[in-house]
């Protein structure tokens, strides 16, 4: 994808695609974790309960596929998105200084989701509401 471009990240325990765009297309990718996601049943004394280990170098291949873009929304639809935004802050705080959004999607199409991708970019970069940076979530409809 030639510069500058736009990435949404639409990621879940299982699998992370990857979309890069600008205004003459899209490319695709999509990138697995090399370990499967374990779950772990904790001891019932400790507050935590239950939770997911997730490859970190699974978070790194994300974070390298999306280095370059200028500005990303990260979606997914659970806590996996959230947990690779940290990511980003704590190791790639560039990276994550270009990170638009975090945003609740649950199993969309591609095609849908690169509509959404492209309604939210053109709310984001061209608010209605100058007060407002990326416009009100109910004009993105999530």
């Amino acid at each position: 994808m030639t510069r500058p471009y736009h990435a949404i990240v639409w990621i879940d325990q299982r699998e992370a695609k990857v979309f890069h765009f600008n205004s003459s297309g899209v490319d695709r990718m999509i990138l697995h974790p090399h370990r499967p996601t374990r779950h772990i049943h904790r001891n019932a004394n400790t507050s935590v309960g239950c939770g997911l280990l997730l490859d970190d170098e699974f978070f790194e291949r994300v974070a390298e596929a999306i280095a370059e873009a200028k500005a990303i929304l990260i979606t997914g639809p659970a806590s996996t998105k959230s947990e690779v935004a940290a990511h980003l802050t704590r190791h790639h705080p560039e990276t994550a200084g270009c990170v638009v959004g975090v945003e609740t999607i649950e199993h969309p199409s591609d095609g849908a989701l690169t509509a959404v991708v492209r309604l939210y970019f053109n709310l984001y970069f061209n608010p209605k509401d100058s007060s407002q940076p990326g416009g009100s979530r109910t004009e993105l409809g999530f």
